[in-house]
């Protein structure tokens, strides 16, 4: 067992092929997880079985049809590889404590994820089977309990621990191997009837192309374009200038260990590797850091003490607007860039990185209370963005709405300490009314 990986249940293996449950890292290449349950099955010259689980209602249709595109492009690899590639539908454990029975698996590998849901299928799942069942964090590149055993309440703190760590996490991945023992029978996905299980149709068109294929796309038109001017461009909304990897490092099309790798092999100038590798990889991981020791990560009381107090002494400030869910859901507020906002996330699925704090902050100031904001921006992020439903979405959420990994500032209206943002500040970034032009163009 490597220390990317850890033990769900004390049970043993047995003998029986072995099955991978892939759910939040959905590729081949890349994986440890994938890795290490081949590397079981042929320790006992043994099949290995990959299954995925369409559960239905925990996502948007978008994200659904992002996603059930991309599992389509990895059947034809899995084939290639001799490794039997099952897309069923229902509740994970219950679907797969019937495939584990039907197969006679001797022991299951899955990934990780740090949030509840999950969290709660996999530890069911260990306690439901007589089998060894192992958990490998192949969506970080140090993994989440190594690289800290407590909640972080900033990025230096977490920045000096994984500095410390990444010479002996970040390298190569072996190649997944042609698998040895042939399966029983290769699956044949009925696609279009599983898409239907989750409320999608394949006939529709996604927001973007999905896939491993894309997602390598994807990065090396980042590394070759626009990472040299990254720190400059990050944060301008009218400049294509962030990667544009978000939804395929969210659904586990590409590793964030191949792109680490891609920056850092560029021979662009340091300091834009820099920049951009502490956001994927002290930033991102921080995000997973909270989730994971945080079981309320989605809850005001999640937040700071510090902001908790001071919302309850504004708890009755006077709203110069209020605003309904719905008119936030339709972009109809007051503010042209805050509905220029909302108008790309329900057009494209995403806000650009800067104004997504503004549109959450604004969410905060238009809102009856600090759990209404929370509740509504939430709501919006997991429905609209591609990238919704992780670990990112709701962190910066709560940076934005609660002061989670940020620090007090000057106390004012409504926002008590929390960091204020308003639309001078946005002009002085970049051409706001481009931005909004361009938003509402049809």
């Amino acid at each position: 067992m490597t220390d990317r990986s850890r033990l769900l249940n004390d049970h043993p293996p047995k003998r029986g092929p072995v099955l991978y449950w892939m759910d939040r890292d959905q590729r081949l290449e890349d994986n440890p997880a994938l890795l290490e349950a081949q590397a079981l099955a042929m320790a006992d010259k043994q099949p290995l079985i990959v299954a995925y689980v369409l559960t239905p209602n925990q996502m948007s249709t978008r994200q659904y049809l992002f996603m059930v595109k991309g599992l389509i492009e990895l059947e034809p690899f899995f084939v290639d590889k001799n490794i039997a590639f099952t897309v069923l539908s229902g509740d994970p454990v219950q679907t797969l404590t019937a495939l584990i029975k039907m197969e006679n698996v001797g022991a299951v590998v899955t990934d990780f994820s740090p949030l509840r849901q999950p969290r709660f299928w996999r530890e069911s799942l260990a306690k439901a089977v007589d089998i060894e069942v192992r958990e490998v964090d192949a969506h970080n590149i140090v993994p989440c309990w190594i690289a800290s055993d407590k909640k972080e309440y900033g990025a230096q703190h977490l920045r000096l621990k994984v500095q410390k760590l990444l010479p002996d996490y970040l390298t190569n991945f072996a190649p997944v191997q042609k698998h040895p023992v042939t399966p029983q029978a290769q699956t044949i996905n009925d696609w279009a009837t599983l898409a239907r299980t989750v409320g999608v149709s394949l006939n529709d068109t996604p927001l973007r192309l999905s896939g491993v294929t894309m997602a390598t796309l994807v990065l090396n038109a980042f590394v070759d374009d626009l990472l040299a001017d990254y720190p400059a461009n990050q944060n301008i909304a009218t400049r294509q200038g962030q990667s544009g990897l978000s939804p395929y490092l969210h659904f586990g099309q590409i590793s964030p260990q191949r792109v680490a790798l891609a920056v850092t092999e560029s021979t662009v100038e340091p300091r834009a590797k820099e920049v951009f590798l502490d956001q994927l990889i002290v930033r991102r991981e921080l995000a997973e850091n909270f989730c994971y020791y945080e079981p309320r990560y989605d809850s005001m009381s999640a937040f700071p003490s510090w902001a908790r107090q001071a919302f309850e002494a504004h708890i009755l400030d006077p709203r110069m607007y209020l605003t309904t869910p719905e008119e936030f859901e339709t972009a109809k507020t007051h503010d042209d860039l805050w509905n220029a906002c909302q108008t790309d996330l329900v057009s494209k699925g995403r806000i650009p990185g800067y104004l997504r704090m503004y549109w959450a902050k604004k969410i905060l100031e238009w809102s009856s209370s600090p759990e209404q904001a929370l509740a509504t921006a939430i709501k919006l992020n997991d429905t609209y963005s591609l990238d919704g439903n992780d670990p990112n979405g709701y962190v910066g959420i709560a940076w934005s709405i609660g002061g989670v990994h940020d620090k007090p500032w000057i106390d004012r209206p409504i926002f008590g300490q929390v960091r204020y943002m308003n639309l001078t500040g946005c002009k002085k970034k970049f051409n706001v009314d481009a931005y909004i032009h361009k938003a509402n163009k049809k």
